[in-house]
Parts: structure tokens; C-alpha cells; sequence
């Protein structure tokens, strides 16, 4: 059997000999025959991107971002509390100990911290939660589509004939589209195994695109399945490529989020036209034993943002990303009685980039509260979120999230 195509180019080369690129121009994706024809120019090498990392599961905030100064948080964590080897960054709080990687970027200006972030009327279900930080809802109107999809929406709202791209306008590594990502209308959204092989598995597979392909559909869904597995194809075979061939210039560990973050950096680097990333760990729901799997969680957060900052600036990329993380609620103040602590509400969250402010905002939380009682959030995700797109992304935040939110000192 004949390869298939890896890329736009080799589709293109190939095309004109046999079949012919116009007679195959009937079924290929849009994409390809709109450059071809059009003679798209490269793309733009200088474009900001925003990478997310999910910490799924709900993120102990207290124990990340520990108020070692507040005798009352010693008080509700009696077992958890953590006084050794903390990495203090002012006169109230400190890092986790296992995050000596984030310490040094703190230190370095490259990571803001933004303390107790939640949402009006907190919901404790993961599910809930989630699709609430998801789709920037208020937790009673929900939205249908993602604020990132809604960002799509309003940024790459132009037809693939009029505005062709290279590269997908999201990557997500999961097996699922996040919620993020759902918008009103189709975009390219790309997908990659957290963990295996990138693309298609060889042999029946390819017969099976292949197949699809050469057959004879004309106009209707036939057609349709044809465009639509062109595309997957030319983009699939297309980043196994960039990925495998992708020199890092430190180690990522082996770890799911290190090696995921890699991948990114490796698609990042190819000058891809992709301004979304989207990326996840998961094992926070730190009901029981928390300490030595939270601080595991954190070892493995801490070095892979190192790892992918590093990397960034060896390659001359920092300045065009910023990276936030995010988690559908922090835990309750109060320890339970399986040495872990249950579902809470607000917690702390990162963003991190050459062109980040870095330090401390937002006020920390009161833990003038009694042991079944959650946390009172400070600041509203939606105020990140509109940081983000307004001053990071460059698109209307008012019109993303459906009215205006205070904007922060972050970037």
C-alpha cells in the first residue's frame, strides 16, 4: 500500500502526478487546496499562545500555597499542616516543600501566584465544578459552549476557504475534548493521547483511511467523511512526525504531565499556527493519606513547568507563552479523619511565562472559620480568564464571558 501523506506539501507533490491535485481537490480538505492555491504565506512566527494545565481533582490550596504565619491554619490541619522545609515567598506564606522548581521561578519573576480564586455559590460535585470553571458560568446560568470555545468562536470565526491555517486552532493531550473547547461552531480541534503513540496505529487503519479516501462519494456525507479524514490524517501523521523528531533542550521526566507539557513544546516550536493548549494531571480528590500523594502531585507539577519554561526559552519561544493552571475546587481548611481532606471551594492557581509579572496577588484566604466550614473566595476565576483573553490573547473578554470582570495585575 501507498503511504499516506505526512504533510500539506507532500500532499500537494504528490497529487500532481497520477490522480491529479485538482481532481483530488473535490474531496481534500479545504485547508490544503486554499493554500495551495492561494499561496499562503508561513505562519506567524510571534503569536501569543496560552497553554492550560488541568489539576484534576480538586487541589488542596492550603497545602500549595501554605499560610505557615496563621497559627489557626495549624489548628484545622493538626496531622496536615506543614511546617518543614517550607519555600517561603513573603513574611505569610509558602510553597509546598516539593515545590522547589516553582520556588525558583517565583524567584526568577516568571510565576505570579494568585491566591483563593473560586466562584459564587461553590459546588462540591467534581462534575459540576469542573464544567463550571469550564465554561466560565456562574453556577446557576450555565453556558453550553467553553469560554475557550467561545474564544474560537470570536477570534477564528472566518471559514478554513478564507482564513487557512497551519496547525490545528487548539491541541488538547486527553482523551476526551475538554469542556473548554465546545464552541457554536466547528474548528480544528486537535487531539493527542495522554499516553502512547501520536496519530494512527499502522496496517488496518491505513487501509481503512485509505479506502475512504479512493472512494468514489461525490457530493454529500460521503464527500464530507472524505474531507474530514483527509484532515485528520494530513495532522495526525503530521505531529507524530514533529513530535518524534523533537530535540528538548533539558529532560522532561516520565511522567503523563511532563511528557505531555514535552509535547507541546515540541508542537510550539514547529512554528505551528495553534494558539490553545490544553493539557492535564490528574489524582487530586485527596480524600485519604494526603500528604506524600499531594506533595508526589506537586514533585511532578513543579519540575514539569520547570522542564517546559526551560525548554521555551532555550528554544526563543518564552515571550509567546503564558501557561495557567486551573482545578474545579480546593479542599476543605479542616483535615478529616482519614489523614486527607474533602471537597472545598476556593484554592490557588499559577500562571507562568517570560512575560508574566510573577509575585503574590489577590488576598489569602480567612481561616477565621470553624472545622465544617469552607473558604469565602477572594477573586473570581472569571477576572483571570478575562486577564487572559484580553490582555494575553487579545480578544473581547466581555463579549466571551457575557459581562465585564475586573482585570489583574498578572500580565
Amino acid at each position: 500500500m501507498k503511504s499516506l501523506p505526512l504533510t500539506r506539501r507532500e500532499f500537494i507533490r504528490r497529487s500532481s502526478g497520477g490522480l491529479g491535485f485538482l481532481a483530488f481537490s473535490g474531496f481534500a480538505p479545504s485547508f490544503l487546496t486554499q493554500s495551495a492555491m492561494a499561496q499562503t504565506p508561513a505562519p506567524e512566527r510571534n503569536r501569543t499562545i496560552l497553554v492550560i494545565i488541568q489539576l484534576a481533582g480538586g487541589n488542596d490550596g492550603l497545602n500549595t500555597i501554605v499560610p505557615y504565619a496563621d497559627d489557626r491554619y495549624y489548628n484545622l490541619r493538626p496531622k496536615l499542616g506543614l511546617k518543614d522545609g517550607l519555600l517561603k515567598l513573603n513574611d505569610q506564606v509558602a510553597l509546598n516543600p516539593a515545590c522547589n522548581e516553582l520556588y525558583k521561578l517565583f524567584d526568577s519573576g516568571q510565576l505570579s501566584v494568585i491566591q483563593n480564586v473560586g466562584y459564587p455559590n461553590p459546588n462540591r460535585s467534581h462534575f459540576r465544578s469542573t464544567e463550571i470553571w469550564e465554561t466560565a458560568g456562574d453556577g446557576e446560568q450555565m453556558p453550553r459552549t467553553g469560554w475557550l470555545g467561545r474564544y474560537l468562536d470570536n477570534a477564528c470565526s472566518g471559514s478554513p476557504d478564507e482564513t487557512p491555517k497551519d496547525g490545528p486552532d487548539a491541541v488538547h493531550v486527553s482523551d476526551l475534548v475538554p469542556q473548554s473547547l465546545l464552541s457554536d461552531t466547528p474548528h480544528d480541534i486537535f487531539g493527542i493521547r495522554a499516553r502512547g503513540r501520536t496519530g494512527t496505529q499502522p496496517g488496518s487503519a491505513d487501509e481503512a483511511y485509505e479506502a475512504i479516501l479512493q472512494a468514489e462519494h461525490g457530493e454529500g456525507p460521503g464527500s464530507y467523511l472524505q474531507q474530514v479524514m483527509m484532515n485528520t490524517l494530513v495532522t495526525e501523521r503530521r505531529v507524530e512526525r514533529i513530535i518524534s523528531k523533537y530535540r528538548p533542550s533539558t529532560n522532561y521526566a516520565g511522567n503523563t504531565l511532563a511528557q505531555s507539557l514535552k509535547r507541546v513544546a515540541a508542537l510550539i516550536h514547529s512554528d505551528l499556527e495553534t494558539r490553545v493548549y490544553f493539557v492535564s494531571q490528574s489524582g487530586y480528590d485527596t480524600h485519604a493519606n494526603q500528604l506524600n500523594n499531594h506533595a508526589r502531585l506537586l514533585g511532578e507539577l513543579s519540575d514539569a513547568m520547570q522542564a517546559f519554561q526551560q525548554d521555551l526559552n532555550a528554544h526563543g519561544k518564552a515571550d509567546q507563552v503564558l501557561t495557567m493552571t486551573f482545578s474545579e475546587f480546593g479542599r476543605r481548611p479542616a483535615e478529616n479523619g482519614s489523614q486527607g481532606t474533602d471537597h472545598g471551594t476556593a484554592a490557588p492557581l499559577f500562571v507562568m511565562g517570560a512575560k508574566a509579572k510573577g509575585g503574590i496577588i489577590g488576598s489569602a484566604p480567612d481561616l477565621g472559620i470553624g472545622p465544617k466550614e469552607d473558604l469565602k473566595f477572594s477573586t473570581d476565576f472569571r477576572s483571570i480568564y478575562a486577564t487572559v483573553l484580553d490582555r494575553w490573547l487579545s480578544a473581547d473578554a466581555a463579549a466571551i464571558l457575557g459581562k465585564q470582570f475586573q482585570p489583574l495585575p498578572f500580565v
